[in-house]
This record gives structure tokens, sequence and C-alpha cells, in this order.
């Protein structure tokens, strides 16, 4: 029986042949890798009293999803109003949608207002897919969210 695969880097036969191979290349370091984590970045800001804006990015899904819950959470019992800026989210997974929800639900609970700017298709999409669109107050940028 013949091997009709190709052979690999290294000799004609695809084996390493005991050499080994150093990549000398710089890393890239263009805009986009600028944070290379996996994990969640969390900003806020007060622009006036008893609003909060929350600024996420990164990647929302079951690792970091506690996360953004404890840091809305703590806020909600002193505002009127908390805006969650979603455009630097890259990944939006089940667990982060989950979060969003039950964000919406004790903000609901304590009578403060949730609105969410976002405009980014890998945010708003997984929301529409699961038949979410209804339960969220979305404007396309902060000071939308702030002024409806």
């Amino acid at each position: 029986m013949t091997d009709s695969r190709r052979p690999g880097p290294g000799n004609a036969d695809g084996s390493l042949g005991g050499t080994t191979r150093t990549d000398t290349t710089p890393p890239d370091t263009g805009p986009d890798d600028a944070d290379n984590s996996d994990g969640l970045q969390i900003g806020t800001t007060s622009p006036s009293e008893g609003v909060v804006v929350v600024t996420v990015g990164g990647e929302l899904d079951m690792l970091t999803a506690p996360e953004l819950r404890a840091a809305v959470s703590e806020r909600i019992a002193s505002v009127e109003l908390v805006v969650l800026a979603l455009d630097d989210v890259r990944f939006l997974g089940t667990s982060g949608l989950a979060a969003l929800i039950e964000l919406r639900e004790q903000a609901h609970r304590t009578g403060v207002e949730l609105r969410i700017a976002c405009t980014e298709r890998r945010v708003l999409r997984p929301i529409g897919i699961a038949g979410l669109h209804h339960l969220f107050d979305i404007h396309d940028d902060v000071p939308a969210a702030l002024n409806s």
C-alpha cells in the first residue's frame, strides 16, 4: 500500500530529519494585534449623574460573561440608566447572550433602564438569531442611546 499524501516540510520524505527550524520573523504587531488576549476589557464612564456607560471589548463568552455580569451588576443599584457600548466585542457567545439577558432582567427589576449601543454584525447577529431584539433597546452609538 502506498501513501498518496505529499511530503510535509523538511526532507523529501516529509520527515524533519533531525533539523531544527528557527523562525526569525518578528511577530506581527499591527493594530489588530494590539491586544492579543482572549479576555474581556471593560471600561466605565459616567457622563452625568445617575448614568453609567459601560464599554465592553474582547470576547464575551462562558469564561468572561461572569466578569461582565459582576461589573454591571454592582453599578445597577446606584444609577438610573446603563448603556452597554458593545462595538468592541469581537465575539458574542451564548453565555454572553445569557449575561445580557440577566443584566436586562436585573435592571428591569430595580427600575433601571438598560440600553445597548452597537452597530457591529458580530454582536447584533447572535442577538437576532436568538430572537432577542425585542428585549433590548438598541441604538447605533452611545450619544443616541443617551439621548433616547
